[in-house]
């Protein structure tokens, strides 16, 4: 006769889920620079979160323990020094696309899955680069000054390049680039583009031409720079370029501020080398009061957050707590920029 075997022990309870959310500013109710980006939803998933408030605090390894993933909304540095021996960190995600500033190594030689949220700003930031170049095509803020210091007897003067025979030039065809190029083809503009691989496909889909840069440059009236930031893209525009894009040229930058090397962007609109520019990133930010970008009467400044609306808030939120609850209950996130993996 067999012997009943004993009751097995209870298995002790997972416990949940925990997230770090590094941003300047958030609160205890999950309140950002952005707004409310979804934070209360993570409790269905069994999952907690506790805020990190880079305005006050420093991200530590130490401030790190027993978090099982963080998320990024800063520009804050993330490497061996956030990690330390962290014992418990699987997942980094991203707020948005870029991750330049996170060390990739670092994190697959702890074991840490790195995503972030490309999708849900690509038509805001699109938006916003068409914002800059309307704004500097009919040179909205000077014309906005005018009414302001009642100079209406002057608007002959600021009567705006225009876009309807413009050339514009888009450097870098990535997500961003491509949503960009789709809107400016829908308004029936010229419309060329540079890209460091091919895109025959896309080019055939939207009726434009892939160029080499200088081409682009020389001839385009306004260039908008959507590039992904890293060490081949470093001051990808420089004094060379700025000479190639010429007196009548303009420059818009949404992507990163390392593209552009700044003084050399100073001197060239100091100059007249190029007519004009408009800029929502820079290489220190926030930009310096000193900064000399601000003396200048041809440039469009804005504080790296021109595409920051409801839209996009809603949208990066979705899509970067969805991957959080994707690697939490163990699922394939869909944006995987480094994992030990695929390293």
């Amino acid at each position: 006769m067999s012997t009943p075997s004993a009751p097995s022990a209870p298995s002790a309870p997972r416990r949940p889920w925990r997230l770090a959310v590094a941003a300047e500013g958030i609160d205890g109710d999950g309140r950002t620079t952005h707004g409310d980006i979804g934070l209360g939803d993570l409790a269905d998933h069994g999952i907690e979160w506790s805020p990190i408030d880079l305005a006050t605090q420093e991200l530590t390894a130490e401030g790190l323990h027993g978090f099982d993933a963080v998320l990024l909304m800063g520009e804050t540095p993330f490497g061996r020094e956030q990690l330390g021996e962290q014992p418990t960190l699987r997942h980094v995600a991203r707020f948005g696309a870029g991750f330049d500033q996170v060390d990739l190594a670092a994190c697959e030689s702890h074991g840490i899955v790195v995503t972030n949220a490309p999708d849900g700003l690509r038509v805001p930031m699109a938006h916003a680069a068409l914002t800059l170049l309307f704004s500097l095509a009919h040179n909205l803020v000077p014309k906005s000054q005018l009414v302001h210091t009642g100079r209406w007897d002057q608007r002959s003067g600021l009567r705006g390049r225009g876009l309807a025979s413009a050339t514009i030039g888009v450097v870098g065809l990535g997500g961003i680039g491509r949503e960009t190029v789709r809107l400016l083809r829908g308004l029936g503009l010229t419309v060329i583009a540079s890209n460091r691989t091919p895109r025959p496909e896309f080019c055939a889909e939207t009726g434009i031409e892939q160029v080499p840069l200088a081409d682009l440059l020389r001839r385009s009236d306004f260039a908008i720079l959507t590039v992904s930031s890293n060490a081949e893209t470093r001051h990808l525009i420089g004094r060379t370029e700025l000479e190639q894009l010429g007196p009548d040229g303009h420059l818009v930058n949404v992507a990163r501020g390392a593209v552009v090397d700044e003084p050399a962007l100073v001197d060239a609109l100091r100059s007249g080398t190029i007519a004009g520019a408009a800029l929502d990133v820079f290489e220190t930010e926030p930009l310096p009061t000193s900064s000399p970008l601000l003396k200048l009467d041809n440039v469009l400044l804005t504080p790296h957050s021109l595409c920051w609306t409801q839209d996009f808030t809603a949208a990066t939120g979705a899509e970067a707590l969805g991957e959080v609850i994707a690697v939490a209950e163990g699922r394939e996130p869909a944006h995987v920029v480094s994992s030990p993996q695929r390293a």
